[in-house]
């Protein structure tokens, strides 16, 4: 069955290679994040896609792989629907490159699970009544005198709060003028200086910068203090350059060699700003000093193998003539496994191809029935809508206890198990706060 799916896959690549299309080129492709990296420039699809570590964007913006197609890892958890009593959390994972992933243990695209963030809900407090005015803030003029409440009638609960304001505040007056002293303000910005590059042999002139006795202005009545202090500040000009000498830009030197040997790399070519060299603090060069360009080496990139599933084990043979069905007596069974899809001198799968086990040959063999343990609770189905439910199971199983390994994967065949007596259960248990579905 997957080499049927790897051929699907492999023929899938085939037809989309016959047409091709301009796309834009990335060299790499992020398989956890599903984002194209380094922008390599506009190339047909099928050049693009000569590496398959290689990541490319159609018309609709979106990053594709040019690799196998595979899962990415799934998302960390994401937030509890609600922030308190019970809610649901959600991961998710996306399919990534050519054709369709495999799914054998059909865990889709998306997990749902149970949350609580907090067991309670906060609840608000009340005010208490307002308390006294304080006095006036200032003994003349214009001032604001203040009230306060607590929150505590009642005290809140788990977490909340009481809305509104703590404290009250209120214009007050002293019916008494107050004198306003005169402040500086801020120094101005410096003067320019009468020249912009130095000359030997000069004496250096001077900036100047003043401020204002406005931040605030005296008062006249009653009269107010003036500044002290002068209102202009003087400084020699400092740190003048030699006259400049902009840069400019010399020839491009020839192109580098492709940055790959198979598919579409870079190469580049430089210049150096040396015609003439900028001097004195003139300008540099506009401009890069390096320009990149698209290369196709037009050779396939190697594509290494990789495992298919293992097959079926085996039937569970006995090591010598003694009978070991239905006996406490160990087999031997094997499985194989394919390395496929290696071309264009890629590495050989890592690994070996044949596996060896033990098993214990139970076969149609008669055995007395036990109730397993309650199965752990599923993953919420489905994971939108009110009607999301998780379910447990307690199963009648075969009763291996007699055997040296419990170990159900040892265990070949199908037994005749006898469940007589013995009463399955199932049991469901809905999700609760499961987002809304959203129409696809």
């Amino acid at each position: 069955m997957n080499l049927i799916l790897w051929g699907i896959v492999l023929l899938g690549i085939y037809v989309q290679q016959s047409v091709s299309q301009m796309v834009e080129c990335f060299s790499s492709f992020t398989l956890s994040s599903g984002k194209c990296g380094n922008l390599l420039g506009p190339v047909e699809k099928n050049s693009c896609c000569l590496n398959p570590s290689y990541g490319y964007k159609e018309a609709d913006g979106d990053c594709r792989s040019c690799g196998r197609a595979a899962w990415s890892e799934w998302t960390p958890w994401g937030e509890c629907s609600v922030s308190c009593t019970e809610g649901v959390s959600q991961r998710r994972r996306s399919c990534h490159g050519i054709g369709n992933c495999l799914d054998p243990d059909n865990l889709g695209k998306v997990q749902t699970k149970p949350c609580v963030k907090k067991a309670c809900c906060p609840v608000e407090g009340g005010w208490s009544e307002w308390g006294n005015w304080q006095l006036c803030s200032v003994t003349c003029g214009d001032g604001v005198r203040k009230r306060r409440r607590t929150c505590s009638e009642p005290f809140p609960q788990c977490g909340g709060s009481c809305s509104g304001a703590e404290e009250e505040i209120t214009p007050c007056s002293t019916e008494i003028i107050c004198p306003t002293h005169g402040g500086w303000s801020s120094w101005g910005s410096w003067g320019p200086c009468p020249v912009t590059c130095f000359y030997e042999g000069h004496s250096p002139q001077k900036e100047l910068r003043k401020r204002t006795c406005t931040n605030p202005p005296p008062s006249t009545v009653p009269r107010g203090n003036l500044c002290e202090g002068s209102d202009t500040e003087s400084r020699p000009c400092s740190g003048l350059p030699f006259c400049p000498v902009d840069g400019n830009w010399g020839a491009w030197a020839g192109h580098t060699p492709c940055s790959v040997t198979c598919g579409v790399g870079q190469q580049t070519q430089r210049r150096i700003c040396d015609s003439p060299k900028p001097a004195h603090g003139g300008k540099q060069c506009r401009g890069e000093e390096q320009q990149t360009g698209i290369c196709v080496i037009p050779d396939n990139c190697p594509l290494n193998g990789i495992w298919t599933e293992w097959g079926e084990w085996s039937a569970c043979k006995p090591p010598s003539t003694r009978n070991i069905r239905c006996r406490y007596r160990e087999g031997k069974r094997r499985r194989e496994r394919d390395c496929v899809d290696r071309k264009y001198n890629g590495d050989s799968c890592d690994g070996e191809i044949v596996q060896h086990g033990s098993c214990y040959d139970i076969e149609d063999c008669e055995l007395n029935g036990v109730l397993s343990e309650w199965s752990l609770w599923s993953y919420c189905k489905p994971d939108c809508g009110p009607n999301s439910v998780q379910i447990r199971e307690m199963k009648c199983v075969a009763d291996l206890s007699s055997y040296n390994s419990q170990d159900p994967a040892i265990f070949a065949g199908d037994p005749r198990v006898k469940c007589d007596g013995l009463k399955e259960q199932t049991e469901s248990r809905p999700c609760k706060n499961v987002p809304v579905c959203m129409d696809k």
